[in-house]
């Protein structure tokens, strides 16, 4: 690995990180803890794809540095069994082997980086920090769509009845007539639904219905 004298991080930030080593070279392995380690980031290290698949991946903010070339299971083939389960955790590869259709591969499947041996510190360092932050917002979002959901699931049938059609641009009589109720009733339900989804105009109900996938028709 080739350096350069110093590494700027985000320090704290990235202290509760954990980056995910796979790869089943020892001496690799050893070397890519260390230098994580000395960013202050947290290392759990795996010799397969297949150790690694028997792992529980923590609650955290995390990324993963995985060779391409390994016994049994390729890194590529991972990256396609962790796409099929669901689990979107980034990936930055490394590999020995300039390959230019595995490396189009990695990156069209989504991964960060695609690095080749001997690769310079700054440049692995620079693309695990992009793959932590991009895990960071991912799980922000999900955390903030969670919230979203429970957020709407705590409203009563008919608010968000109500909600839903003035996400859609129907006016309060126009609500009023499709439902049989009294217009006087759609302020009161459409006061309550806005108030418990912390939505201060119709313009943000509109973005957070689109979030939920949520229409008249499928609610």
């Amino acid at each position: 690995m080739r350096t350069r004298p110093e590494v700027m991080t985000d320090g704290d930030a990235h202290s509760e990180s954990i980056v995910l080593v796979i790869d089943d070279d020892a001496s690799m392995r050893s070397a890519l803890k260390d230098l994580f380690e000395s960013v202050r980031l947290q290392v759990i290290p795996f010799a397969s794809a297949a150790e690694f698949l028997l792992y529980k991946i923590p609650d955290k903010s995390c990324c993963i540095v995985l060779d391409v070339r390994m016994p049994e299971m390729s890194g590529l083939k991972l990256q396609e069994e962790l796409a099929n389960a669901g689990i979107q955790v980034p990936i930055v590869f490394l590999t020995a082997h300039e390959d230019t259709e595995v490396a189009v591969a990695a990156m069209k499947a989504g991964a960060v980086d695609f690095l080749i041996k001997p690769f310079r510190t700054y440049a692995l360092l620079d693309a695990v920090f992009a793959a932590l932050g991009r895990d960071r917002v991912r799980r922000n979002q999900q955390e903030a769509l969670l919230t979203l959901r429970e957020r709407f699931s705590a409203l009563t049938p008919r608010e968000k009845e109500v909600l839903l059609l003035v996400a859609v641009g129907r006016l309060n009589k126009q609500i009023a007539l499709d439902l049989a109720i009294s217009e006087t009733m759609v302020k009161v339900h459409r006061a309550n639904g806005l108030r418990k989804m912390h939505a201060n105009s119709v313009a943000e109900l509109v973005r957070m219905t689109d979030q939920l996938d949520a229409s008249p028709q499928n609610n």
